[in-house]
């Protein structure tokens, strides 16, 4: 492979010749051999970002000549393009500041400009990574500020719009089966009954407040720490300059970005994203929920619950003929899994922020792009292979609200608890209808009987 020479503080060092980063990048290339999880590409498009933002703000400010900032804008515009997405071969598990990708992206920004501006690739002339590109910013200000807009943009773009794809899936099937009463269950016992609709109404309601909850992080990540550059004081960097790149960034991005109010904060803690996750959390807890519900219902066929047949999507087993298992509730469940876990992961890395910055930033935003992603995929997938064409077994539905000895529940206030419970025992010890046993005992008419339980009455206040 043809290398060329490229330079940094501590000396040269071999790059590929085809390769548009530098030496710093290189030396994380050659030191960090750790797993196979490259820094997403969503913080890369974002430092691109504000590589554009800054260049903008600086050439503004008399701190860049037009050339430059052009070289510069140009060059970000093909990385947020996605044109040079393969110059970054940087993994996750690198330095906790994310100093490296950081650099990554100022290196091959500026190496991309150079060839704009007729030079050879790479290099630092006339557009230097760190005099330039770099400019009145630091990898501690920069990589925060491309987590949060990384995580905004994947939470408006591809999460909530999922979760609404799913919440309204549900709320249809809700609505159209509001009437089909059926048996509820607590305990995973026998309970009194409720509508097949009803039973869905919950996860439409317990979405909604999932996304509510998601959404009321969103104000916290969208404040930037872009502006504190090393410490949080802005050293290094104009006046005014925090406010006007974030100002830059929310044009650039069309995000409702804002500058951080304290900038000491936004470099060593990182309470936003931690609410986030736990955001994200509270949504897999909800979803975990939803598939563990309907693939008890939906057990059998002939030895379960089997009050809803789920779709059929492909064989189960490889020595059962003709099993069908319900797949998509266990991949759903299985990436919430995950997703509770990234959270115990991104909650531990936030307490590592050492006196002025956190030091455990690329594995915060892995995790949490990585559960948006599970997430979003899950909650679109799940609608599009589960919930849309599964169906109630009103027959078995029906079956199992005539055998249920919990309608007893509605005589109590006409014959007592006490009295109620021994015609439910007295059905259930000598395999009687509720009705058989009542009479039986003397304690209701057959008349009586028909007037008070019914189980279409049973579903609200009476």
């Amino acid at each position: 492979m043809k290398t060329r020479i490229e330079t940094d503080s501590m000396g040269e060092i071999d790059v590929p010749q085809a390769a548009y980063w530098g030496a710093q990048t290189q030396r994380s290339k050659q030191n960090f051999v750790i797993g196979e999880q490259r820094m997403p590409l969503a913080v890369i498009h974002a430092l691109a970002q504000i590589k554009k933002a800054a260049a903008r703000v600086n050439h503004r400010l008399g701190d860049l000549t037009p050339e430059l900032a052009q070289w510069i804008e140009q060059a970000a515009d093909e990385v947020i393009a996605g044109k040079l997405d393969e110059h970054f071969p940087l993994v996750v598990w690198q330095t906790g500041s994310g100093t490296q990708s950081n650099m990554n992206v100022n290196e091959v920004i500026a190496g991309r400009a150079n060839e704009l501006a007729g030079q050879a690739r790479g290099g630092k002339s006339p557009v230097h990574p760190n005099d330039h590109v770099n400019r009145a910013q630091s990898s501690n200000d920069c990589f925060p500020t491309a987590m949060h807009i990384a995580a905004l943009k994947a939470v408006l773009s591809q999460l909530l719009p999922a979760v609404k794809h799913l919440r309204n899936g549900l709320e249809q099937q809700a609505q159209q089966h509001m009437n089909l009463v059926k048996t509820g269950r607590t305990h995973l016992m026998d309970a009194t009954p409720i509508s097949f609709g009803q039973e869905l109404s919950a996860f439409v309601a317990q979405l909604d407040l999932a996304k509510q909850t998601i959404e009321a992080t969103l104000p916290q990540v969208a404040q930037l720490a872009q502006g504190g550059t090393a410490v949080g004081t802005g050293l290094n960097a104009p006046k005014g300059f925090a406010e006007a790149i974030a100002q830059e960034l929310a044009e650039i991005t069309q995000l409702p970005l804002t500058s951080a109010p304290n900038k000491f904060a936004a470099l060593a803690g990182q309470e936003a994203l931690v609410s986030l996750s736990g955001a994200l959390k509270t949504l897999a807890t909800t979803l975990i929920k939803l598939a563990n519900d309907l693939r008890l219902l939906g057990s059998g066929p002939r030895a379960g619950l089997g009050e809803v047949l789920l779709p059929e999507n492909e064989p189960g087993s490889s020595i059962m003929p003709g099993k069908v298992n319900p797949t998509q509730c266990e991949a759903l469940s299985m990436l919430c899994c995950q997703v509770i876990g990234n959270d115990v992961s991104i909650t531990t890395a936030a307490t590592h922020g050492h006196l002025q910055l956190n030091v455990f930033k690329p594995v915060i935003i892995h995790n949490i792009l990585e559960s948006i992603r599970l997430l979003a995929d899950g909650c679109q997938n799940f609608q599009d292979h589960c919930v849309a064409d599964m169906q109630p077994n009103a027959k078995m539905m029906q079956q199992h609200l005539e055998q249920g000895l919990m309608l007893v529940t509605a005589l109590n206030r006409h014959i007592g608890y006490d009295n109620a419970a021994k015609i439910a025992k007295k059905a259930h010890a000598e395999h009687l209808t509720l009705r058989e046993a009542a009479i039986a005992l003397n304690l209701v008419t057959d008349e009586q009987f028909s007037q008070w339980v019914n189980p279409a009455l049973m579903l609200a206040p009476n």
